[in-house]
């Protein structure tokens, strides 16, 4: 109707809002009935006043006020206007004067001409200022929609909340997103090819709605919006006007785009799993063909010599040959924990039984088999217990330390530990233990990656993280686990620079406070 604002149809808090756009609204239409009757017969009583007699230019004058009426009130004021300025045309200015008879056929013909030129003029004017009226709303629906886009590719793409936008502007009660899903391909995405089977019709189910109790069928809804061949919208509310109709074409192009969008980040997050997937599969590949059987080759060199019967080995052979079999099975031990653990870093299956742990706790079980002249326990004492897993704890310290001694091996590995003002994980105060060398340390690049599986710093005899040369041992895997069992117990672990050179590792870990946290 002319003279409405166009409807938002909005909530409180929905961000699509429609600009106002005015027509030729009623008081307008009123304005322009009023100078309708005045004007006409002011302009017929000037030029009676002034003695003007000038036919011709008498009529354009009724004109030019037909004409601004028509811009003011549209067609009808117009219409009225010039049926009342030829009326006074006739009476007034054209012979005889003073009757409604017309003398001058010509004059006749002029009043009709008169009468003809100031409706179409009107009808004209009137045309023009719904098309404007028409072309400004429908701008401003483009620019609120194209807003709503904006905001939508810079969300996180929920269908829910989208649906919302869509219910609250279209003024309705709920809507449903259903999407077709082939019979017998219930492991495939909604809308994915090759989801429906030649000659079988597409099941339709429910991906995302909004509103309280939202239709779920065609029979439920009191709309139905088909935005695609694979998704369609139903609508529970009121009637839909045009305009809201085009806004729902709109939505719908809309909803597709978000259901893809979300379709894409889920298959770049499959692939990237699959990715890393692939990536640890070929490295476990690599060190079983490695590093595992280099202590299996070492295990069975030592057991064959030992069961060869012609030959019999001096006490001390054999005590040597023993433990070279003890420490190529506690090599083959860790090896296997790494692997298995790590496995379960990247499954996202680590669930760590937590409690309060004061660190020197689990220094004995975690520094088992670290030779004690290469280690300088200065852990103070009385500091506060630490949120942690006994068990992951002892494996962040065991492999973090048998890091520094194997490739800091002209070093001593210093454990410290402080808490309080300034030690913070987020808002929890929080204690950290430091594992100190003194080897070449590593460059400021190479830190972020000695986190990562299966990085190692150079092979033996080549220098490694820490300083010295390596052993030949070990897949890098220890750090990698170090760090995601810290993370899975809420703690963080770090590497920054020893001052006088090597490498310092720091865990951080919260504070103990009695309770779940």
């Amino acid at each position: 109707m002319p003279g409405q604002e166009a409807h938002s149809n909005v909530d409180d808090g929905v961000l699509l809002r429609l600009p106002p756009v005015r027509g030729i609204g009623s008081a307008r239409v009123i304005t322009g009935l009023v100078l309708a009757v005045l004007l006409p017969p002011g302009i017929e009583l000037m030029v009676t006043v002034l003695g003007f007699r000038n036919f011709a230019m008498i009529m354009l004058l009724q004109l030019a006020v037909a004409v601004a009426v028509a811009a003011i009130g549209g067609l009808w004021p117009a219409v009225v206007a010039a049926v009342l300025g030829s009326f006074l045309l006739n009476y007034f200015s054209a012979d005889p004067v003073g009757s409604l008879s017309i003398a001058d056929p010509t004059t006749l013909f002029t009043l009709v001409v008169f009468l003809a030129v100031a409706c179409g003029v009107a009808l004209a004017v009137g045309l023009a200022s719904r098309r404007a009226q028409e072309a400004a709303r429908s701008g401003a629906e483009a620019t609120a929609l194209s807003g709503l886009a904006l905001q939508i590719l810079s969300s996180d793409g929920s269908l829910e909340a989208f649906l919302e936008k869509v219910r609250s502007n279209l003024g309705m009660e709920a809507v449903t997103l259903l999407g077709s899903w082939g019979q017998g391909s219930s492991g495939q995405a909604p809308g994915a090819p090759g989801t429906a089977s030649a000659g079988t019709q597409p099941e339709l189910r429910v991906l995302a709605s909004a509103g309280p109790n939202p239709p779920l069928t065609h029979a439920a809804a009191d709309h139905t919006a088909v935005v695609d061949p694979h998704y369609t919208l139903l609508l529970r509310g009121g009637p839909l006007s045009a305009q809201r109709q085009r806004m729902l074409a709109a939505f719908g192009a809309f909803v597709v785009a978000v259901r893809e969008r979300q379709q894409l980040v889920k298959s770049r997050r499959d692939n990237v799993r699959l990715a890393e997937g692939n990536k640890m599969r070929t490295s476990i590949l690599r060190a079983v063909s490695h590093d595992l059987r280099t202590p299996l080759a070492g295990i069975k060199l030592a057991v064959s010599s030992l069961r060869q019967e012609d030959v019999h080995f001096p006490p001390d052979v054999e005590r040597e040959l023993l433990e070279t079999i003890e420490d190529y099975a506690d090599r083959l031990d860790h090896l296997v924990d790494n692997l298995l653990d790590m496995s379960r870093i990247t499954a996202d299956a680590v669930n760590p039984l937590l409690s309060g742990i004061v660190w020197a706790e689990v220094l004995p079980q975690a520094l088992r088999g670290i030779p004690r002249e290469r280690l300088r326990n200065e852990l103070p004492p009385n500091l506060p217990p630490v949120q942690a897993d006994a068990g992951m704890l002892e494996r962040v310290v065991a492999n973090i330390v048998e890091n520094a001694v194997k490739y800091a091996p002209d070093s001593d590995v210093v454990l410290t530990a402080r808490a309080g003002a300034g030690i913070t994980l987020g808002d929890r105060p929080a204690s950290e233990l430091r594992i100190i060398d003194h080897g070449s340390g590593v460059g400021q690049k190479e830190v972020v990656d000695i986190f990562q599986p299966f990085q190692r710093f150079g092979d033996s005899p080549s220098p490694a993280i820490g300083g010295g040369t390596t052993a030949g041992g070990g897949i890098g895997l220890g750090l990698a686990v170090a760090k995601g069992f810290s993370e899975a117990m809420g703690g963080r672990l770090a590497a920054e620079p020893t001052p006088g050179g090597g490498l310092t590792m720091v865990v951080t870990l919260p504070l103990w406070t009695g309770g779940p946290q």
